[in-house]
């Protein structure tokens, strides 16, 4: 089977020498046009996996500034290995089935979904609610899972789903699970978008409210990202005490009111501390012991 860089590079090869210049030429050997042409590629990918409902060749050559016929050779290179699948029909193109293939493989090194869902089951049965499970991803965090609240209106945190460190329960979760230099370090790279009008929009509101949430081992969305929302979240740790995920419920402010979230705290950070267990994680010495 052919190298998935050398397909890569050969695709930036073949204008070069149609041009009648070696493909090594302008300033770099094969090897760079190589890595060029890989980096090329998973942007691309990265923004086929982006839009869930299809995205045309002129869009993802635009966003990627890239002529169409390079997208195209590009796009036709990972189709080829599966990464990517194309409706001809609409002119789209989609994630495709090794792209999957590749991302559950990074859930089966850590198996943190398959050891979480359990206790997630038991959180969303004693608080109603929905409950979710994600991981850090610079200034984000990813959604890995969830498990839905039986009620007609819930929370919906689908797997791949995006939140903000400064503005979601699980953010501010994993941020009060780092030590507080590394967490304003972390804080000092975020933009702090306005979501609400309750959302946080300022470093020094941002380590206060972490500092509480390390203090009682959880965090609280109070409808800082989404109008009429409200969640806890408690962040898991490894071996190493560092914040590896974050678990957290959510659900509409008529169901969580403010007397029912000392309480809904407390048991996300008991499911948390379990998962952590689960793992063979440890949580920092004063964790909660505020």
């Amino acid at each position: 089977m052919t190298d998935f860089s050398e397909d890569l590079r050969k695709t930036e090869a073949e204008p070069s020498r149609r041009r009648g210049r070696p493909a090594g030429d302008g300033g770099g050997s094969g090897g760079g046009d190589g890595v060029r042409s890989l980096s090329r590629a998973l942007a691309l990918l990265e923004d086929v996996a982006a839009h869930a409902e299809g995205v045309t060749l002129g869009d993802l050559a635009q966003r990627a500034d890239l002529a169409p016929s390079t997208a195209h050779r590009l796009l036709k290179t990972l189709e080829s290995r599966r990464y990517v699948t194309q409706d001809a029909e609409r002119g789209l193109w989609f994630t495709g089935v090794q792209a999957f293939i590749v991302g559950t493989g990074f859930l089966r090194n850590r198996d943190m979904v398959g050891i979480a869902r359990p206790f997630m089951y038991r959180a969303m049965e004693e608080s109603g609610e929905s409950v979710n499970l994600a991981i850090l991803d610079g200034t984000e965090t990813i959604y890995l899972s969830q498990v839905e609240s039986r009620q007609m209106m819930r929370a919906l945190a689908p797997p791949g789903g995006r939140a903000p460190l400064h503005a979601s329960g699980v953010g501010k979760a994993m941020l009060a699970g780092l030590s507080p230099d590394a967490a304003g370090e972390k804080i000092k790279s975020l933009g702090f978008a306005k979501y609400t009008d309750k959302t946080v929009r300022n470093g020094v509101a941002l380590l206060d409210d972490i500092a509480r949430a390390r203090s009682r081992a959880f965090a609280v969305d109070d409808e800082e990202h989404a109008v009429g929302l409200r969640c806890v979240a408690s962040p898991v740790f490894n071996e190493y005490e560092e914040p590896v995920a974050a678990i957290s419920i959510s659900g509409p402010q008529a169901r969580i009111p403010d007397e029912r979230l000392p309480e809904l705290g407390a048991l996300i950070g008991r499911i948390a501390a379990s998962i952590t267990g689960a793992i063979g994680g440890k949580q920092p010495a004063g964790f909660g012991q505020g």
